[in-house]
């Protein structure tokens, strides 16, 4: 059933003294893909700057701007209005020859290599390689997906944003990152193309129209098998109309909602709310 999801992310930013300067660069803009289309999308920012826009080296939109004087807080609001469809079917899987193949002569290859974030033990990857043993790219994105959830329990703040796959399969527990960083570094390790997705979720599946309710941003993964296929391994579930696409890469580095840098004195961490509304 296609939905019509009003978004607003807001993140707050307070200094301990007024910052001298800042350089920002900001991720929040849902993509125009098949299954979803972004129907107005706007980033606003206190206090006021000029703002830019281009596209990544990884097909993410990003919005910069620079303060230039000096600020106590600073506060981006990106507020977007999506419409999305259920996925369709998964396309046939292909062998992992064809895979292999396809691999060696595409872009693919970006998505096959480990990073700082989705590096793991070679005994991990063969605990997944146990798991998946004789199944076809489709159900071997379900089974590691599966391997991951069963070790990896979700627990919010178990994990800091710098926290590695490894890591978080140690300590068995994690955010959505986590689970998808160590989701990525198997598939990989198996010889599946795997990319990073961070976008949204709508918490209710079955949530009322016009009545706003509190979320956060999500990240899932994408596997090539023929073509791109999302996969949610912190639910257990195909990426289908209540996800929203905002960015994808090799992992959280690449498509890292709002960093840049200031002149001043270190702050608290940024204040981060997510609020959905679905409209039809």
């Amino acid at each position: 059933m296609t939905r019509r999801l009003r978004i607003k992310h807001t993140t707050r930013v307070s200094y301990a003294q007024p910052a001298a300067s800042s350089h920002n660069e900001v991720r929040m803009t849902p993509l125009t893909l098949p299954g979803q289309t972004t129907l107005d999308a706007r980033i606003a920012v206190s206090p006021s700057a000029t703002t830019w826009s281009y596209w990544d080296y990884w097909g993410t939109q990003v919005t910069g701007f620079d303060l230039m004087d000096p600020h106590g807080h600073l506060t981006i609001t990106a507020s977007s209005l999506v419409e999305t469809s259920p996925p369709g079917n998964l396309p046939e899987p292909p062998s992992w020859t064809e895979v292999s193949e396809h691999m060696a002569n595409s872009r693919l290859l970006e998505f096959t290599g480990a990073t700082s974030r989705t590096t793991v033990p070679p005994a991990l990857v063969d605990k997944a390689r146990e798991a998946a043993a004789d199944l076809d790219p489709h159900e071997t994105a379900v089974a590691v997906s599966a391997l991951v959830a069963d070790r990896v329990s979700y627990l919010p703040g178990a994990t800091g944003v710098n926290t590695s796959a490894a890591e978080a399969w140690d300590q068995g527990a994690g955010v959505c990152q986590d689970i998808a960083h160590l989701t990525l570094a198997l598939l990989r390790g198996l010889g599946l193309p795997a990319r990073y997705v961070s976008g949204y979720l709508h918490p209710e599946r079955e949530a009322e129209l016009h009545r706003p309710v509190a979320g956060q941003s999500h990240a899932w993964v994408e596997y090539w098998a023929g073509d791109w296929c999302g996969y949610d391994p912190t639910n257990r579930t195909r990426a289908d109309e209540s996800h929203v696409v905002v960015g994808r890469g090799r992992d959280y580095d690449d498509v890292t909602p709002h960093k840049g840098i200031y002149r001043g004195v270190p702050g608290g961490p940024p204040e981060v709310t997510v609020e959905f509304t679905r409209v039809a």
